[in-house]
């Protein structure tokens, strides 16, 4: 499993977003996956990716949250949660969404 976390540097939330991203493997019992943290400086450097806004977790070439397709824009993201619309997902979210990607692997 490859895990990229990308972001822009003006997103306030992506290192929290990593903190989250890793508490959640650990709780998985994957531990030993490494998260590349990925800054995207330019539109260019959106190419090839899964990027949907920052911060976007990225497993195996897609986004872990699918939201209608990747951008080129360099903005902030916004995460539907339980609580309402927020600038990433809630802690339970990225163990779910990790827990059915692993499931379906």
């Amino acid at each position: 499993m490859k895990i990229r976390l990308l972001h822009i540097d003006e997103c306030p939330n992506w290192a929290d977003a990593e903190v989250r991203l890793r508490a959640a493997l650990d709780e998985l019992g994957l531990s030993d996956i490494p998260i590349a943290v990925e800054l995207l400086a330019t539109p260019e450097d959106t190419i090839g990716t899964a990027f949907a806004g920052s911060p976007t977790i990225e497993v195996d070439g897609t986004d872990l949250f699918p939201s209608g397709g990747a951008t080129n824009d360099l903005a902030c993201r916004v995460y539907r949660t339980p609580t309402g619309l927020a600038g990433l997902p809630t802690q339970e979210q990225v163990v779910e969404a990790l827990r059915a990607r692993v499931e379906r692997s």
